[in-house]
Order: structure tokens, then C-alpha cells, then sequence
């Protein structure tokens, strides 16, 4: 009862019902279409009836079945079978952050060139999300450019592999390299439904299109007893409401169609839901996060934990030019909220130029960022014990605590200590010849790529992985 929490909540009671009755309104009045016709049997076989048009209409107490029959908690492990992180909709929970996501372009940082994403940056960006500590989890960084692009998404994955030993959120944008992927998973690791540690993440098409792509890698994600991510992405103004409100409510509806889709495939899937919530600029047809969007993140968060399922956010990467301060203050906004609200998972760190370009330097500086957030909101006790009321008294008025006990005990862990940047005081930032705060992020990003800690069964993970994909 003594413990300082900072939490941020955006929603009340009142506004989790009337966002919840908007979406069952768009479920029952519009409804959503459903491409596959296997999908569609398998609203049928719920409804109890035939339909001769792809757009269902979804009544309020298949929904409520859905929020009923979907787990609250789901364990995920790394590819040793080691405990990592639980997602849950406990707001008592940690926050996770991963790297990503599915970049076409590479920042290099050694040469400040941006260039098309090799094979060779993946090895990179998959071992810095490893090395960085405030890292829980990888999303797929990039977009393989310089191999075929019907074999680039299964070598993705296989350079993931070697490269981390973190849990994967897999992104495959071929429907051919799906199986071929997650049967790679299974050959250089182990049955993927003991101990997850591949999280498939699909999308549908906004708004309200359940497209046979998603529903397809649902189908199979669920048949290998895995859990799977249902996020969609909205623009403001271009494929949702201009307004916050209309954009949230279309959001949720078609979120919790995943959500009843995932559990009349199979009863009890675990299912994580969110949303990218984005602006659309009209003047340049281009995306971007705006303070709404970072506010519907929270909002959304909230959404699911009422629903008690778990949730996958936005990482606010995108709106800069590389490591600058436009990128510096979405971050900012979006870790320090992130890890003070309600969201769950949040993917994707280390995108700019509307996360097209994955920035080495980016995940560098978010990784000091979000160990500061995550200080942030684990607040502080004002427990007695905590007080000090005897040294207090002992060193009375015009004392120091320098030496107290209470100071020798806690001095450590009340310090913060950039990775990236020393405290210096005006003489000594001189005396080190006036350093940019932006060079030292640079100088520390090379020498983390040039210096990697990388799994030691890489190079069997590799080898093994390269015979798999030759016989396949």
C-alpha cells in the first residue's frame, strides 16, 4: 500500500462501454468480409446458417463468447525452452519491447548511407537486438533485398535464429514461405507448441476485411498450437474516421473479429490483439504518429485489458529521419506511456522515414530510453523503512547523507546511468573537446555491431538451417 506506481489510464468505465457497444454496432450493422471460403464455412457452422455474400454480420453473444473462451495469460519462452516473459491483460504486468519491423531499406551507420536491406543487415539487426538487454523479443527487421524474393522471407528467418536466442515475432509476406518458415523453426529447435518462442503476426485489411491471407496463417498458426499476433493498421482520415473516436471504435470492431475468428477456429487459442493507430497527411499521402495516435495506443490497450486479453502496441517509430529529435520525441512519448499504461507488447523500435528504413542508431538510443521508462514506472516506496526518520534525526538540520546507512544501501539502484552518454559538468564537456550527444550514439552503435554477442550454436544453427532450405 506504500508503494509509488505511476500509471497512466486514458479510459474510464463509462468509455470502455460505449467504445465496446460502437464496435458490436459495426460488427451487427456493416460486418466484416471474409475473402476465404473455408473462413467463411467457419461462420457458418457458428451462425448456424448459410451465407450468400462474403460480408457477415457478427451478433454480440458470439463476441462474448470469443472475450470468454480466449486465454488472459500466455507464457512465452526463447528457443531453448527457457522462461522469458507472460503477456497478459494484468496492468501489474511488464511492458516487453522488441526490434523491427519489416524495413526495405538500412541506415548504416559506419558509412551514414542508406541502402537496400541485405541479408547481411539482418545478421546485424537480429544481434543487436540481442546484445541491447532493455530488448525482450524480436520482430523481423527487414525485408532481404539482394536474394530471390521467393527465398528471401525463409532465410530471414533463418538468420534470425542464429542471431538471438530471444523469442521471434515472424512477419512472412510470402504465403509460400510461411510453412517453409515455421517447419524451419521446427527442424533447428524443437516442436514450436512446447514452450513458444515464434509468435506468426498477421494483419487484416482496414477496414473490415478479413483478407484469405490472414485467416489462412491464422488456420495454420493455430493448428501448430501457436500464438498468434491480430494487429491491424489504420490511417486517420484514409482507411479509418478522421476522428479519434470513429477511429478507435472501427479498430476494436475489427480486432474483436479476429478474436472470434481465432477462437471458432479452435476454443482457447491464445491470440494477442492491438492496433498501429496512424494520422494520414493529406498533403503528402504519408502516414505519420500524431498525439492522437499515441493516445489511441493507450486507449486500445485498454480496450483489450477490459476484454482480458493481451495486447501489442505501436513503438511511435517512423516519424523521424534517422536517430534525430523528431524520432527521439515520438519515442519518448510512446515508452515512457507505453510502460506507465496498459500496453503489453510493444514491437517494432528502430523504423524511420515512416518505417521504411531500419536505424541501428534508433534501437541504440531506445534501449537507453526505455530502461529510463521503465524506472520511471516502477515508481518508488514510502514505506518507513524507506523514510529514514532516525538519520533524519540523528544528522538534524544542516546534516548530509552522503554516508548515511540508508544511502551506503540504496545509493546503487536510485542511480541512473546512461550506456550511451557520461554525466558531464560544462568543464569537462569541454575538457573532452566539446563532444555532439549525437556523435557518442554513433561511436556506440558501431562499436556494439562491431562487437556483438551472438548465440554460440550460431554457426550450427546456420549450417543446419542451410541444408534445410538446399533440400527444401
Amino acid at each position: 500500500m506504500f508503494d509509488l506506481t505511476p500509471r497512466i489510464r486514458v479510459l474510464t468505465p463509462e468509455q470502455i462501454e460505449k467504445i465496446h457497444h460502437d464496435a458490436l454496432l459495426i460488427l451487427q450493422q456493416t460486418g466484416v468480409k471474409v475473402d476465404d471460403p473455408g473462413a467463411r464455412q467457419v461462420f457458418e457452422s457458428a451462425l448456424g446458417k448459410s451465407l450468400h455474400t462474403p460480408v457477415i454480420q457478427i451478433p454480440e453473444s458470439l463476441v462474448q463468447w470469443a472475450i470468454d473462451a480466449a486465454p488472459s495469460r500466455i507464457p512465452i519462452f526463447d528457443r531453448n525452452a527457457e522462461p522469458c516473459f507472460v503477456l497478459s491483460s494484468d496492468s501489474t504486468r511488464d511492458t516487453v519491447f522488441g526490434i523491427g519491423v519489416t524495413n526495405l531499406q538500412y541506415h548504416d551507420p559506419f558509412t551514414n548511407m542508406i541502402e537496400p536491406f541485405g541479408r547481411h543487415h539482418m545478421g546485424l539487426a537480429t544481434g543487436l537486438g540481442h546484445t541491447l538487454k532493455q530488448f525482450d523479443f524480436i520482430s523481423t527487421p527487414g525485408v532481404i533485398q539482394d536474394v530471390s524474393p521467393e527465398t528471401a522471407d525463409t532465410i530471414g528467418v533463418l538468420e534470425m535464429l542464429a542471431h538471438t536466442t530471444k523469442p521471434l515475432v515472424m512477419l512472412i509476406s510470402n504465403p509460400d514461405c510461411f510453412v517453409k518458415a515455421l517447419d524451419l523453426c521446427t527442424h533447428l529447435t524443437r516442436d514450436l507448441s512446447d514452450r513458444p518462442f515464434v509468435i506468426p503476426y498477421v494483419n487484416p485489411i482496414t477496414p473490415l476485411v478479413l483478407n484469405a491471407d490472414t485467416t489462412w496463417k491464422m488456420d495454420l498458426s493455430i493448428q501448430k498450437g501457436l500464438p498468434v499476433i491480430f494487429s491491424n493498421y489504420g490511417m486517420s482520415g484514409a482507411t479509418c474516421p478522421i476522428t479519434p473516436g470513429g477511429t478507435l471504435a472501427l479498430l476494436t470492431a475489427e480486432l474483436l473479429a479476429g478474436l472470434v475468428y481465432s477462437q471458432l477456429v479452435k476454443q482457447g487459442t491464445p491470440i494477442i490483439l492491438g492496433s498501429l493507430p496512424a494520422a494520414f497527411d493529406m498533403k503528402q499521402a504519408g502516414s505519420f504518429y500524431s498525439p492522437h495516435s499515441l493516445v489511441l495506443n493507450l486507449a486500445c490497450a485498454e480496450m483489450m485489458a477490459s476484454y482480458q486479453v493481451p495486447h501489442c502496441g505501436t513503438s511511435g517509430s517512423g516519424n523521424g529521419w534517422g536517430a534525430d529529435l523528431l524520432a527521439a520525441t515520438t519515442l519518448c512519448i510512446n515508452h515512457l506511456t507505453s510502460c506507465a499504461g496498459a500496453p503489453g507488447m510493444v514491437p517494432f523500435v528502430g523504423g524511420s522515414f515512416d518505417s521504411l528504413v531500419f536505424s541501428p542508431e534508433l534501437v541504440v538510443y531506445a534501449d537507453d530510453l526505455i530502461q529510463q521508462s521503465r524506472q520511471f514506472a516502477a515508481g518508488f516506496s514510502i514505506a518507513d523503512d524507506q523514510i529514514g526518520f532516525s538519520e533524519i534525526n540523528t544528522l538534524g538540520p544542516g546534516g548530509n547523507f552522503l554516508m548515511s546507512p540508508l544511502t551506503v544501501r540504496h545509493f546503487r539502484e536510485s542511480r541512473f546511468s546512461s550506456r550511451i552518454w557520461p554525466f558531464l559538468s560544462l568543464d569537462k564537456w569541454r575538457q573532452k573537446g566539446a563532444p555532439a550527444a549525437a556523435d557518442l550514439l554513433h561511436d556506440n552503435t558501431c562499436d556494439l555491431l562491431t562487437n556483438l554477442s551472438i548465440p554460440e550454436d550460431h554457426d550450427e544453427i546456420m549450417t543446419k538451417g542451410e541444408a534445410f532450405l538446399a533440400s527444401a
